[in-house]
């Protein structure tokens, strides 16, 4: 792209500043509209160093109210951020609804540099960059404006910026062996960013080159993009989005009543069981931690099916230092006005540790469906951004291990009933458990539908027979410990 790329007519003095003054002005106003379309915008400013990629940006939000805006440097990773999946850093960033947010530099700027300095290999480069392309895209199929602009100047005006900045104390810090070893290198690195932006160059999320020659005429182009981008996002909110192919190998998965309930354990068994794989799987976690496998664990199944207790004997074995049990109620605000994954996004482990979800991100394709908190649109996209989610996971390292926990609906009318005439118990059971039990056709109809869909090889779905619910906790422990198994080697 940089090489074909022919930068627009500069305009003269006069137009420049005419167009910069209504540029914004329409700023200002469009601030108010994308808070009332709850529209969120996500700014990604790449470029050269030396580029006035800062300076541009404190431009820009001099116009935008400072509560709807977030401005962020993106510096190298932390030995925290490296324990964690590539993408992370820069999904706990994206915006709420109706409001700003700026990256200086992002995941364009880690990848070019782990690419020239010979960190990310061919293979791992083409990974990197179908997880940026699904990233971007899953964005904007949820409503965010991703705009991408990259900063461009030439050889010789970076080198004399870089030159003028070291010249001053006050600014000399801005100067780092990175900016000088690109300039050295300029030829080499202009390869590595023109092969990137024409790999991510995609019509949901474009790449916009600015010309830097000139501070202004930088922030009279960013302006305008920016704005000019607002108004189409606004123009096409209404719009449904493509319900894109599954293309990740699925396993067959049998439906709901199709699933024998009538499996059992006895309680001398159960109690040698349970203290041996416990034991087992205590152990498998020391070795987890020294090889920094991150693992999660999902739950989902039927109301009083049995999954707190399920995750009270897998937690039970683990040391404590080691894991996060979280336990996944209706989002947040602040939640509810991102995209539906960042909280948990937030929630994943760090390497070597275990993070277990009592409820999940499928409550998207079942509670959210079936109680019309999302569009038909919305959950029927969500098979496979799920899946997509997943596979950054197994990609990471992670192991990934997900229970349906089955019972039939005579078991949980008892257990409803028995919550319900029990003092001690009666925390358990509310009027929202009656009403999804009035719905147990439909919803079973859904968890067929994302077990058939979304059982993949990386992340396959284990059904857990919880009529007998020490039965389902020794299957859920000896799984738990296969799994680890495999991946430990």
């Amino acid at each position: 792209m940089l090489k074909q790329w022919i930068p627009a007519a500069k305009p003269d003095k006069e137009e420049l500043d005419k167009r910069l003054d209504a540029a914004q002005e329409e700023l200002l106003r469009l601030q108010m509209q994308i808070k009332e379309h709850k529209l969120p915008v996500l700014v990604l400013i790449e470029g050269w160093g030396a580029a006035g990629k800062g300076s541009t940006i404190g431009g820009i939000i001099k116009n935008i109210d400072p509560r709807f805006f977030k401005v962020a440097s993106m510096s190298a990773p932390t030995e925290e951020e490296k324990r964690k999946p590539f993408l992370y850093r820069y999904f706990v960033k994206i915006p709420e609804a109706g409001k700003f947010e700026f990256l200086d530099s992002g995941w364009m700027d880690e990848v070019t540099k782990g690419r020239l300095r010979g960190e990310l290999s061919d293979k791992q480069y083409a990974e990197r960059i179908e997880s940026i392309k699904r990233f971007e895209r899953q964005l904007t199929d949820n409503g965010y404006l991703v705009l991408k602009l990259f900063f461009q100047i030439g050889k010789k005006e970076q080198k004399k910026r870089l030159e003028e900045l070291e010249a001053s104390k006050d600014t000399a810090w801005r100067v780092g062996e990175n900016d000088w070893w690109q300039n050295k290198h300029y030829d080499k690195c202009e390869e590595v960013f023109d092969k990137y932006l024409t790999d991510t160059n995609a019509s949901v999320a474009p790449w916009y080159i600015i010309d830097s020659g000139d501070k202004k005429w930088a922030e009279l182009q960013v302006l305008e993009t920016l704005c000019s981008g607002i108004h189409v996002a606004m123009q096409n909110e209404s719009l449904a989005v493509p319900i894109l192919q599954n293309v990740f190998p699925l396993v067959k998965m049998p439906k709901l009543s199709e699933v024998e309930l009538d499996r059992e354990i006895s309680e001398e068994e159960y109690k040698k069981e349970l203290r041996h794989l416990q034991k087992k799987l205590n152990a498998l976690h020391y070795r987890l931690y020294r090889k920094k496998i991150p693992v999660v664990i999902a739950y989902e199944g039927w109301d009083a099916a049995g999954k707190g207790g399920n995750i009270k004997r897998i937690a039970g074995a683990l040391d404590p230092r080691g894991y996060e049990v979280h336990p996944i109620a209706s989002p947040e605000p602040h939640e509810k006005a991102r995209h539906y994954l960042w909280r948990f996004w937030t929630r994943l482990p760090k390497t070597g540790h275990i993070a277990i979800f009592d409820r999940t991100w499928y409550g998207r394709v079942m509670v959210e469906r079936l109680e019309g908190f999302c569009s038909t649109n919305d959950w029927q996209r969500a098979y496979n951004e799920i899946n997509e989610f997943e596979k950054e996971l197994s990609q990471w390292g992670a192991v990934i291990i997900k229970f349906w926990v089955q019972i039939d609906k005579d078991t949980q009318l008892e257990r409803f009933t028995e919550r319900q005439n029990t003092p001690e118990k009666q925390w358990k059971i509310t009027d929202e458990d009656w009403r999804n039990r009035d719905k147990w056709d439909q919803y079973e109809d859904a968890v067929n539908e994302m077990l058939q869909k979304t059982s993949t090889e990386y992340a396959p779905w284990h059904i857990l027979e919880s009529v007998d619910k020490k039965y389902a906790r020794i299957k859920a422990l000896k799984i738990v410990i296969e799994e680890l198994e495999k991946a430990l080697g």
